[in-house]
């Protein structure tokens, strides 16, 4: 490196403005039509990227540039090098997972909300962004009909956590330190957590950073009997088990629409269960919980009163881009009580010292936060709830749709019942060719004897390895029962009829090539 080149003579002096304003705008211009741009030309990519591991690091200089390089060249690299790296979950054609639906209005809502640039910690670091969020948390939950204990008005409150993953852990924490005030801290390696085979990882996780033994959480077995929800009876044998071995039952995680099949846990028993011996319980509605803005999909969520803490994800099918995850609590004072800190340099206002405004940073891990709430009111605000049911009632036809495609195909079944946007479905073993049957079936060129679950887990494996690899359409899979399971899982913004049929097409086509029937 060239020292001199490296360190100007004169540090305080620099001719470029990192916040031209005009630059910013005609910058801002044009980053805005290489999106839409990009989405107006979505289509034309493989859902699926197809680069290789490591295909970037051979594109890139090694170093960073020493000088300014034009928005112009940035862009053109964008689209040469880097759309193709990305795995395009706006596409219609993307099923797979869970969505991340997108909209104009979450975008906008997160160009205001970095543009702001503000770190919302406490009420006085932007009061605009804790009040906006009280509102818009207080909206939604009505918008859900939420008991009043979940909702500000009714001495319970919510708060814009960024994942699933951190609202989880901010509410074990505080059963886990609610439990600990009762029995003492230096019984923590009693507590024990629970939740069904079905639950989300994020629970192992939040247990293991909590500091709960990882053989103190418990995945309790469900079966396609009960359409893999949790069954009461089979949380309140192992609590007693627990009990009984001189355990301390601690947190029951309850789901509505499971990751694997939208399994949903009955709340009601399960919450009469788990407050019969002290536990607290959350429920993890990420996916499902948005669709119970409307009234048909409510009954999901009888028994929530029963319930300590409720999150969602708006960001995976509520329109709200990345990250924003709704978490409601009917006691806030117990998670402030864990998470709270009060250093001399945050104690230098009126309003905390009052006690009269929510100080955020108390109810998270981090200090710093976002301004989320913007991109969840515009989106509000500019649809409306009409609107926004109007948009989920049209994702849960089209799975219907496919639903019906499935059951129309006589080689196809589908293994669980539809509860929202998602169709969980597997080729059968009829499907594979009479000469397998009696002769074996060739995996990964070696021959093996005929075993009918065996050859079907393979064939449905095949059969999704070969769809994404075409780029068409791209679904991901899950294992249920031992069955390998195919989910279909609708939730794009721009995704219409045409493309469930073709995505069923593609399916179709597949399985014909594989079996050569």
């Amino acid at each position: 490196m060239n020292t001199a080149e490296s360190v100007p003579k004169n540090p305080s002096s620099c001719s470029m403005s990192p916040l031209n304003l005009e630059e910013f705008r005609r910058q801002g211009y044009m980053a805005i039509d290489f999106i839409a741009d990009y989405y107006q030309n979505i289509e034309k990519h493989p859902v699926l990227s197809q680069v290789e591991p490591g295909y970037l690091k051979n594109l890139f200089p090694k170093s960073a540039p020493y000088s300014p390089e034009p928005i112009e060249t940035i862009l053109h690299d964008v689209q040469k090098h880097i759309v193709p790296g990305i795995t395009h979950w706006q596409s219609p054609s993307y099923f797979g997972y869970f969505p991340s639906s997108a909209s104009t209005a979450g975008f906008l809502g997160e160009m205001l909300c970095t543009g702001f640039n503000v770190v919302g910690f406490d009420w006085m670091s932007s009061p605009a962004a804790t009040e906006l969020e009280n509102i818009v948390m207080e909206w939604l939950g009505e918008m859900l009909t939420l008991p009043k204990c979940f909702l500000f008005a009714g001495n319970g409150g919510g708060v814009i956590q960024g994942t699933t993953c951190e609202a989880i852990l901010c509410t074990l924490v505080a059963a886990r330190d609610r439990m600990l005030s009762q029995i003492g801290k230096d019984n923590i390696g009693k507590l024990v957590v629970y939740g069904s085979n079905q639950t989300h990882s994020a629970l192992q996780k939040a247990a293991h950073v909590a500091g709960i033994h990882k053989t103190n959480c418990r995945a309790i077995e469900t079966t396609k009997s009960t359409s893999f929800a949790l069954s009461p009876e089979s949380l309140r044998l192992a609590i007693c088990l627990d009990i009984e071995s001189g355990l301390v039952p601690m947190f029951l995680c309850a789901t509505i629409g499971t990751t694997a099949t939208t399994a949903v846990d009955p709340l009601r028993p399960l919450c009469d269960v788990a407050n019969s011996y002290g536990l607290w319980v959350h429920v993890d509605a990420a996916y499902a919980g948005n669709a119970c803005i409307c009234p048909e999909f409510q009954h999901f969520l009888d028994g929530v009163e029963g319930a300590h803490s409720l999150s969602l994800n708006a960001h995976k099918w509520f329109f709200t881009t990345l990250d924003c995850c709704c978490l409601w609590l009917k006691d806030p004072k117990a998670l402030t009580k864990s998470l709270s800190t009060n250093p001399e340099y945050l104690m230098s206002n009126h309003a905390t010292n009052s006690e009269q405004v929510v100080n955020y940073k108390d109810w998270q891990i981090a200090l710093s936060r976002r301004f989320r709430s913007m991109k969840l009111w515009l989106v509000l605000r500019s649809y409306g709830v009409g609107n926004l049911r109007s948009f989920l009632r049209s994702h849960v036809k089209m799975a219907q749709l496919f639903e019906d495609l499935v059951a129309s195909d006589k080689r196809f079944e589908v293994v669980v019942p539809r509860n929202f946007a998602m169709v969980c479905f597997r080729a059968l073993p009829l499907a594979i060719s009479k000469d397998v049957s009696e002769n074996g079936m060739a995996v990964n060129g070696q021959k093996i004897s005929y075993d009918q679950e065996y050859c079907s887990n393979q064939l449905n494996q095949e059969l999704l390895k070969s769809i994404n690899a075409s780029g068409h359409v791209y679904l991901t899979h899950a294992v249920v029962a031992g069955l390998y399971i195919i989910r279909f899982a609708v939730g794009a913004t721009l995704t219409e009829d045409r493309h469930v049929f073709t995505a069923w097409k593609v399916v179709q086509e597949h399985l014909d090539a594989i079996t050569g029937m």
